[in-house]
């Protein structure tokens, strides 16, 4: 393996306090990073840089940690352009857009589905985003949630069963069959290709009751719980997530008190994406009323073809920061650690010892200028696993 340095770094972004400025972004001026192989062996003041087989000077711009992007939906197929158009002349969002893209997904083949997942990542790899989850959720079919699981797990380890997206098309008269299908047979065929299960608790999709028989027969087949929970309405999505110890509550717009108490109390992250809010007109996340409780907080896009057709974290970044009460450095903290955290991940994330050489360039001086200049394409370079791709 060959070693590389990237030296004389204006800010580098480590999210590890004991390597910085004792934030919790772990600010190190003037700083170099040390690759080798897939790993970051050493981080500190450039000019304490050791001696290495290959060196690039960031010239004074600003490294950060690779984006963690825990929450997207790729596996699909069409769009759902009509839908927002109508949305943005004044009518509301409801989930039961979904059977638009489950219609469409059901018709396309495995290659165009693979296809259309690998176009989005290399979308989401251009602006800095190296690790992300995915869902299943536009089959719900035995088959098709299968075969989507499968087409997401050839290009993340992140893979997430979402057999409980919405009640399927073919069981509207019957929504209690439909959770015995997605509790029994569906939940056989899928649980060896995923990691994760998650359910849309809500309205319009599954009630407390159904979310935890869920979310309790996933578990039981291995599988590790996550919960879109309080976004349309309030609703028992996040005291349950809390609950079953989830990874990840996600959305989070309409909390209670005691919501936001007990995603402070407990290991769950709270998952906010605005990219949502913003494709919607909804109301934003109060991310500063779950910061000042002492939840942890993640940012991510969402990136789904009917409520947040984005994959860009920087633009997340800049909503939470104009519209959700969050500082700069809370948001980039959120979109690269706290994704990690979401994931339940300690490899990634963040630039230290032993992490996985995950690294984004900026083409400013300051993690800030993602905030500073919104829509702005700053990301100059990216490392994934040590090998730059970008």
């Amino acid at each position: 393996m060959t070693t590389t340095a990237v030296t004389h770094i204006a800010s580098l972004v480590t999210n590890d306090p004991s390597l910085g400025n004792g934030t919790p972004l772990g600010l190190i001026h003037d700083a170099a990073v040390v690759i080798d192989g897939d790993r970051i062996v050493w981080t500190g003041e450039s000019s304490k840089a050791p001696a290495t087989d290959n060196v690039l000077d960031a010239a004074g711009r600003a490294v950060i940690p690779g984006f963690v992007d825990s929450h997207s939906h790729l596996v699909f197929a069409g769009d759902r352009t009509e839908e927002f158009n109508a949305r943005m002349s004044g009518q509301p969002y409801r989930a039961g857009g979904i059977r638009t893209t489950v219609a469409a997904t059901r018709a396309a083949s495995d290659d165009d589905l693979s296809a259309n997942v690998a176009r989005y990542l290399a979308e989401a790899l251009r602006q800095g985003t190296t690790t992300f989850e995915t869902k299943s959720g536009y089959g719900l079919t035995v088959e098709d949630e299968a075969r989507a699981l499968r087409i997401a797990g050839r290009h993340t380890d992140e893979v997430t069963y979402l057999g409980a997206h919405i009640v399927s098309p073919d069981y509207a008269d019957d929504p209690a069959g439909y959770v015995d299908l997605v509790t029994g047979p569906m939940l056989g065929a899928c649980a060896p290709h995923a990691r994760w299960i998650d359910v849309f608790c809500e309205q319009g999709a599954f009630d407390g009751d159904q979310a935890r028989a869920i979310l309790t027969a996933g578990r039981a087949k291995g599988l590790h719980p996550r919960v879109h929970a309080n976004q349309l309405s309030y609703g028992p999505g996040v005291q349950l997530a809390v609950e079953l110890d989830a990874a990840s509550a996600d959305h989070c717009t309409h909390l209670t008190d005691a919501d936001v108490d007990a995603l402070a109390q407990g290991n769950t992250v709270a998952t906010l994406l605005p990219g949502a809010e913003f494709s919607t007109r909804a109301e934003w996340p109060d991310a500063r009323r779950l910061l000042d409780a002492g939840a942890t907080v993640a940012l991510s896009t969402d990136c789904n073809p009917g409520s947040s057709f984005t994959s860009s974290v920087p633009f997340c970044i800049a909503l939470a920061v104009r519209d959700m009460g969050m500082t700069p450095d809370e948001a980039v903290w959120a979109a690269t650690a706290g994704g990690a955290a979401a994931l339940r991940r300690t490899d990634v994330g963040r630039i230290t010892p032993g992490a996985r050489a995950d690294l984004v360039l900026l083409d400013a001086p300051s993690h800030v200028h993602l905030a500073y200049r919104p829509g702005v394409p700053l990301v100059s370079a990216v490392w994934r696993r040590g090998e730059r791709v970008v």
